[in-house]
């Protein structure tokens, strides 16, 4: 059986940058960092005082009111989200195609501040003060299902919790679901919102964090000499995926194809990449292989490039043995240099991203790189936006665990 083609056909932002497409869009086309010292709670006794914090969002825009207080934030942020790409694709779901739209919406850690929120209250006033709420509050799948339930999508209906590779994976497994013919229409991407003591404390302590928080604007450095780790980041991206036949028979606007997905894993160490980068290098090459696509058709890599000495250097090997010569040719960028890293909303948001890349022939920056560390080579795009025909561009997510995930947007040809 032939694969059917998917296309892209809405778009959802929720991140530090901005509520919505439009606002995070420009901003990273600006240039703008979304960082900031942290604003949520009282971070004095933390090493790190800084985040990707997304600003002004207010729930009830997108939620009923007696329905936002069953849901942590990451939940918002998803339904939030979704509500802009479904509305963007102009899709309605009735009852004739309702089993024929579904959802696949991961996070990498759920609802951690309900958690700690919770587990002080059990302490302090015992478990009959713990909302009845709480358990759907947390659990990952409930984005999904949150969102099928608003709109009534009675399709296939999964979660992703691959940490950093979440968004990828969700988006990838739903296009997947879209191919080989079991939904028309899938609503794919990430979720999360964990900028809270016990996180930040956490990876804290595994010195995974930049403690640049004098110069938060600053901290976030992918690729730069100077970098000392990432920046925690929150929100949530979203896509509409159909298959081309749903799409022009609606006659819905296409931003971009999704033409290849692959997954690998390192298999090494739980939180290091493997050595030379060989498990990201395998996964852009299956997603080439995927999308039948050489590596001389690539244009673009929205990196995966968190601000990590290793994470960034090891995926800079692995695009060199992916594309070889072509690697100094085609663009690199991490807006990770913006955002912030936002765990299992990342992908998502990078997804987005990536396909208005495609959309708008324009790459956005990598700022702060202003000492280029010398193994790290490539063409980053640093500072300012680059404006040139973007055909094909590849997101690279990878995950704690050694989990990898990468996908490939071509632009739009009715062929």
């Amino acid at each position: 059986m032939e694969k059917r083609r998917v296309v892209v056909t809405g778009l959802g932002l929720v991140t530090p940058l901005g509520i919505g497409v439009k606002p995070s869009w420009e901003a990273l086309l600006e240039g703008r960092s979304g960082i900031g010292v942290i604003r949520t709670f009282d971070s004095s006794d933390l090493p790190v005082h800084i985040a990707g914090e997304v600003k002004d969002f207010d729930p009830l825009q997108y939620i009923e009111p007696k329905e936002v207080k069953k849901m942590d934030r990451f939940i918002h942020f998803a339904v939030a989200a979704s509500t802009m790409a479904m509305e963007d694709s102009g899709l309605t779901v009735t009852a004739e195609n309702a089993e024929r739209v579904g959802v696949i919406i991961g996070s990498g850690m759920g609802g951690l501040p309900a958690i700690e929120h919770y587990h002080k209250t059990y302490l302090e006033k015992g478990y009959r003060r713990i909302t009845p709420f709480f358990i759907p509050m947390l659990i990952i799948n409930l984005a999904s299902g949150q969102v099928s339930i608003k709109f009534g999508a009675k399709g296939p209906n999964s979660a992703v919790a691959t940490a950093c590779a979440t968004g990828s994976h969700a988006i990838g497994d739903a296009f997947k679901v879209i191919q080989r013919g079991d939904a028309d229409v899938m609503i794919a991407g990430g979720a999360e919102s964990v900028i809270t003591p016990m996180a930040i404390g956490g990876f804290a302590v595994m010195k995974a964090l930049s403690t640049r928080n004098g110069e938060p604007e600053r901290a976030s450095r992918p690729f730069d000499s100077d970098r000392d780790g990432f920046v925690m980041g929150e929100g949530a991206g979203i896509v509409i995926l159909e298959s081309l036949e749903n799409a022009k028979k609606r006659n819905a606007k296409v931003y971009a194809e999704i033409a290849g997905y692959g997954m690998t894993s390192d298999a090494y160490h739980i939180t290091s990449p493997a050595p030379e980068g060989a498990g990201a290098a395998s996964c852009m090459a299956l997603t080439l292989k995927d999308g039948g696509a050489s590596p001389e058709a690539v244009d673009y890599i929205n990196a995966h490039g968190t601000s990590t000495k290793y994470g960034d250097e090891l995926e800079t090997a692995a695009i060199k043995i992916v594309f070889k010569e072509h690697a100094y040719k085609l663009a690199v960028s991490s807006t990770k240099s913006m955002t912030g890293h936002l765990l299992g909303a990342a992908g998502g948001v990078e997804t987005v991203i990536a396909i208005l890349s495609v959309q708008d022939n324009v790459i956005p920056p990598t700022i702060n790189l202003d000492n280029p560390d010398p193994e790290c080579d490539l063409d980053y795009v640093p500072h300012k936006p680059r404006y040139r025909n973007v055909e094909c561009a590849l997101s690279n997510s990878f995950g704690f665990g050694g989990t990898n995930a990468c996908l490939l947007f071509k632009k739009f040809r009715d062929i």
